[in-house]
């Protein structure tokens, strides 16, 4: 599209088709576009100097993701079930010849990035949104792909600390950008995830395993088995939730995230010394039957919480199996009955609903209680921790019928702007242009 046309493009309903292709046949189309005509003008606000009328400009969009299955088993080597959903980060950009990157994100001061050295990494830039920039351009190279200028301006309704992954799909974002514009499109999203998790690890400073940046990219469901963290295998089940009538329910419970460190180290710690008993590593090297049959010398050796969270992850790998399955064979209840069974598991034997260090503060568990008085007699829903724990959200399968009920009851204990109804969004990383 043009530089100069843009704007009016998408007023007049140009990408509409791309619009409802993303976000649904139900999407308000007039705030889709209304929202990215803003950012459009940010864009323009930004970046318009450098532009002239024929430059050509495109649109891009990365989903966030939800954590399905698997809860607490990627550490260990295990298996997960992750979707992506439709908050999404966007993106308005253009090519450059200049060896530099320029992206300027909503409410953030700009991010200039020379793409003269990508590969030397900067220690005082840690953390910050310029290190994955230049971390996912030095992932494309090390691997072999084209990666050059442009500028971009980004807007977010991916919701930061909410367990969404909001840097996932930034990171994926990037990638998505450089794909298009330098590759033709042609590099698949396992690579792109790949490359989004050395940025981080590597460049950003944060040690983080590939379900989010897997999730955010592929769209729809997926599943993952990191049996081979370095070569995961990947299953892209074809399963639609809405076309079941369904709606995902993100409840932030809007706890306290301060001094979780612990509790949060504390799974993958506990899980690896039952691991370390028989000489191994991590979990996924071990037999269950094995830690049944030692648990009386386990539990001088680990501790009883070691072995129940154990015993979480070896069954929470068999359910991701038989919900992939259950998605798979298009069987909703199917695949409705492992999640509840994943919810529970967490709750009593993974133990990631409340902090210790304050048990008067336990929203998480008043979620999932409420979420129970609302659905425990309507069939065919599920509820349960979503993501690490311990503070955060709740998620839920809630047929579509029940879902203004549910709201108003989360709503009246949580607040207004604390329950997102969210569908599974059956398309990733994306160049909307390519939708048309």
């Amino acid at each position: 599209m043009k530089y100069s046309s843009l704007i009016n493009e998408i007023k007049t309903g140009a990408y509409d088709n791309a619009f409802i292709k993303l976000y649904g046949q139900d999407c308000d189309i007039a705030s889709v576009r209304e929202r990215y005509i803003k950012a459009a003008k940010g864009f323009e606000e930004t970046y318009g100097s450098l532009m002239t009328p024929d430059t050509e400009i495109s649109l891009f969009s990365v989903p966030g993701r939800s954590e399905i299955s698997g809860n607490h088993t990627d550490h260990n080597c295990g298996k997960v079930i992750a979707a992506s959903i439709s908050l999404d980060i966007i993106a308005i950009a253009a090519k450059t010849d200049k060896a530099e990157i320029r992206v300027k994100s909503e409410g953030f001061p700009e991010d200039i990035v020379s793409l003269e050295d990508v590969k030397t990494v900067d220690e005082s830039k840690f953390y910050k949104a310029s290190a994955i920039i230049k971390g996912v351009c030095d992932g494309f190279g090390k691997n072999g792909f084209a990666f050059g200028g442009f500028y971009a301006y980004t807007t977010s309704s991916v919701l930061k600390g909410s367990g969404l992954s909001s840097s996932a799909a930034f990171e994926d974002m990037i990638g998505n950008i450089l794909n298009h514009y330098y590759n033709d499109g042609n590099i698949n999203y396992i690579e792109i995830s790949k490359i989004s998790q050395y940025a981080e690890n590597v460049h950003f400073g944060k040690p983080c395993g590939l379900m989010d940046q897997m999730a955010c990219a592929a769209g729809g469901f997926v599943a993952i088995d990191f049996k081979d963290p370095k070569n995961p295998v990947v299953e892209k089940p074809d399963f639609d939730l809405s076309s079941h009538g369904y709606s995902l329910c993100i409840v932030n419970t809007g706890g306290n995230h301060a001094d979780l460190n612990e509790d949060y180290a504390s799974i993958p710690f506990e899980m690896k010394s039952v691991a370390k008993f028989f000489g191994k590593e991590v979990l996924r090297d071990v037999e269950k039957a094995d830690v049944i049959a030692n648990i009386p010398a386990l539990r001088e050796k680990c501790g009883d919480r070691a072995i129940m969270r154990a015993i979480h992850f070896f069954n929470e790998n068999e359910r991701v199996e038989k919900a992939t399955a259950g998605l798979k064979n298009d069987d909703i209840n199917e695949f409705l009955s492992y999640i509840k069974e994943s919810g529970l598991s967490s709750s009593c034997l993974l133990q990631n609903t409340y902090t210790t260090k304050n048990v008067s503060e336990q929203g998480i568990s008043l979620a999932l209680a409420a979420a129970g008085e609302v659905l425990n007699n309507k069939p065919g829903t599920a509820y349960r921790v979503h993501g690490g724990g311990f503070a955060g959200t709740i998620q839920a399968f809630v047929p579509n019928e029940y879902v203004t009920e549910f709201n108003k009851m989360m709503t009246s204990v949580f607040g207004e702007g604390n329950a997102y109804v969210l569908k599974v969004r059956l398309i990733g990383a994306t160049m909307l242009d390519k939708l048309i």
